[in-house]
């Protein structure tokens, strides 16, 4: 139970944030994010959707297994499977620290009852008390959520949240489910049913706020300031539709207006732009320049007066220090003379502490980047070290590439890959570099099904020589991956990235087959 300015993190980035199309992450890309998130100091973590699939469960038992301070949630609909299914995929957390919960939800609005659930409030009622019941047979750590909550009547509301903290609930989430509180609105929502539910002493009240009007984190405060003490979120603000509130601004917002919001919580904000970084390097949604708190412009002044205020004050125009985010201010770092020494004490700086091979790896390409760029700068070498780490396992790896391109054509590619250890070579003739590139992987790989959704080429860095990072989406029968590269080459970069992403494609397809073995087995 929360204290009175004790404010509960509850992060859904692995649940609700990875429902954002594109967003889709393996079991190894949640595993990385679960610690991060556990050692940033997260409350809560909701780790997925058990009943969703196989591959869902795994994941939620997997992160069960490894995460050490934070408590697991399952989300489960009002349904008995459901429940059980979230019950066993969180089991490994009671064996290790005792502690789990199970997170169950039915909507309340009369648009979701009626058209949605086809089902009356007293329907909805039993299916409350029925479904919290069920999962306090698993866990004394049951939260229910009245999904459309914003959108719900007062009186009906009231009904269901007595109904659930009888039956056991020990946090009541009233989340605006489609982004269309306004902030005054959702405030008074929290107020009433502090004032009319009789036993809502018994409860944590929690904020779970969508970002369709741009107001998610506004929505996500109003609520604390009446009364809620559990901010569900995630990194990025990454989420169905619009997104959800961002964890890294409802966090700096407490901790830098502490004066009307005089909240605590347990994160350690230092730790807020490596895991932004990380995230954005997985699911290949690069940060836009100008977001708030982890964006590069974030701490970026190119104005003059902007300029001689920071040079004589900071304050003018800073109201947080980089460092507090856990950004540096330092933009020239390394350069083509520096040794391995340097390299790795750098590294591990930044946050990455790289096996022997790894190292070597990743020293190799700095080499090769820091002799065709005059500055090497931070975010050079983040990148470069997040395009190594992501491809430490993958069975088909970049080699070589040599492209002919102009005006005049025919535009070529002749493309080395490794496959399984064995070199494989192709020269291919495309519409444009790229297009023969992509042509190329497409020879030595065959993947007919596979279409091609999204090229996006992004500069790591300012000026000409500046590093690309590249982000190709495949989709194939409505698998989706994200693939990424990075090079001071565009045109390597796109070859990495694409690779990446069939690497992506060809895991997810084999574990979807043997989900699908699996399913055939048991079924009589």
């Amino acid at each position: 139970m929360a204290k009175n300015n004790d404010i509960i993190i509850f992060d859904t980035t692995l649940r609700d944030g990875e429902q954002s199309p594109g967003c889709s992450m393996n079991l190894e890309e949640k595993l990385i994010m679960a610690r991060l998130l556990d050692e940033m100091g997260v409350d809560v973590i909701e780790a997925g959707f058990p009943i969703a699939s196989r591959g869902d469960f795994e994941c939620v038992q997997e992160i069960a297994k490894v995460v050490k301070n934070a408590v697991v949630c399952g989300l489960s609909r009002a349904k008995t499977a459901d429940i059980e299914a979230s019950a066993e995929a969180i089991a490994p957390a009671f064996k290790a620290n005792g502690r789990g919960r199970i997170h169950t939800f039915i909507s309340t609005s009369p648009l979701h009852m009626k058209y949605k659930l086809q089902m009356s409030e007293d329907a909805v009622l039993e299916a409350i008390h029925e479904s919290v019941t069920t999962a306090r047979k698993f866990t004394d750590d049951v939260e229910w959520s009245a999904e459309d909550g914003s959108r719900t009547e007062d009186d009906f509301l009231c009904q269901a949240v007595e109904t659930a903290i009888k039956a056991g609930a020990t946090t009541i989430n009233i989340p605006d489910t489609v982004g269309y509180a306004l902030p005054a609105d959702y405030a008074a929502k929290f107020t009433m049913l502090m004032n009319r539910v009789p036993n809502i002493d018994k409860a944590i009240l929690s904020v779970h706020c969508h970002n369709d009007l741009g107001l998610a984190v506004a929505n996500s405060l109003a609520g604390v300031q009446a009364g809620a003490r559990q901010i569900e979120c995630t990194i990025n603000g990454i989420g169905e539709r619009a997104g959800n509130a961002a964890l890294e601004e409802v966090v700096m917002a407490m901790r830098t207006r502490a004066d009307d919001l005089p909240y605590k919580n347990n994160i350690e904000t230092t730790k807020i732009t490596k895991i932004s970084r990380t995230l954005s390097g997985i699911t290949g949604f690069n940060v836009q320049p100008n977001k708030a708190i982890v964006g590069a412009n974030a701490f970026s002044h190119e104005s003059g007066i902007h300029q001689d205020g920071v040079l004589k004050n900071v304050q003018t125009y800073e109201i947080m220090t980089p460092e507090s985010v856990g950004m540096k201010e330092s933009k020239l770092v390394l350069g083509k003379h520096s040794g391995r020494h340097a390299f790795k004490s750098k590294l591990e700086e930044l946050g990455y502490n790289l096996g022997d091979n790894a190292l070597q790896d990743a020293f190799k390409r700095f080499k090769d980047l820091a002799d065709k760029k005059k500055e090497i700068f931070e975010d050079d070498l983040i990148a470069l070290v997040e395009d190594e780490v992501a491809r430490a396992h993958e069975a088909m790896k970049f080699v070589s590439l040599q492209v002919r391109a102009g005006s005049e054509g025919p535009q070529m590619a002749t493309l080395t890959m490794e496959v399984d250890g064995e070199a494989h070579t192709q020269e291919v003739e495309g519409n444009g570099p790229v297009d023969a590139i992509f042509k190329a992987i497409r020879a030595i790989v065959p993947h007919p099904d596979a279409r091609l959704k999204l090229y996006q080429v992004h500069a790591v860095t300012g000026g000409t020589d500046a590093q690309a990072e590249v982000t190709v989406r495949l989709d194939e029968n409505g698998m989706t991956v994200n693939g990424q590269g990075a090079d001071a080459d565009t045109m390597v970069a796109s070859a990495r990235a694409y690779i990446n992403a069939l690497n992506k494609l060809i895991t997810k397809r084999g574990r979807i087959m043997s989900e699908e073995q699996d399913m055939r087995a048991v079924t009589p």
